[in-house]
């Protein structure tokens, strides 16, 4: 599967911003998809994902009350709603997907499959 990350831009402290990760190729339903984002000098880290079968979501501290994960597997395509960001939130957004296991890992090694990234920068 190839994924392709979108939606990323420069916004303001509070505001809102919809990230959106398209996957071409089949069985697209079959995948755990997370996001995972890198601010500078930092290590990847996981932000929030989904599983593959009963669309259940997990999510990170940081992720917690502001942000949300969807799908849609008629569109191939799974959403990242983050809402009253924060400075600390600027990173690339990468979106990622995994099909050997149902609970989407919270360790970037778990993934074969990455989009190319997408820039988010909240400014003060």
């Amino acid at each position: 599967v190839q994924l392709q990350a979108s939606g990323g831009g420069l916004v303001q402290t509070g505001d809102s911003l919809r990230l959106s990760c398209t996957a071409s190729g089949s069985a697209f339903g079959t995948y755990s998809i997370s996001w995972f984002r890198q601010a500078p000098g930092k290590e990847r880290e996981f932000v929030l994902g989904i599983s593959r079968n009963t669309g259940t979501t997990y999510y990170s501290d940081s992720a917690k009350g502001r942000f949300a994960i969807s799908r849609d597997n008629a569109k191939n395509t799974v959403f990242l709603e983050m809402n009253a960001l924060k400075p600390e939130d600027t990173a690339v957004y990468y979106c990622a997907a995994d099909r050997t296991v149902a609970t989407p890992s919270s360790s970037a090694s778990g993934y074969y499959y990455w989009g190319q990234g997408t820039l988010v920068t909240v400014s003060s």
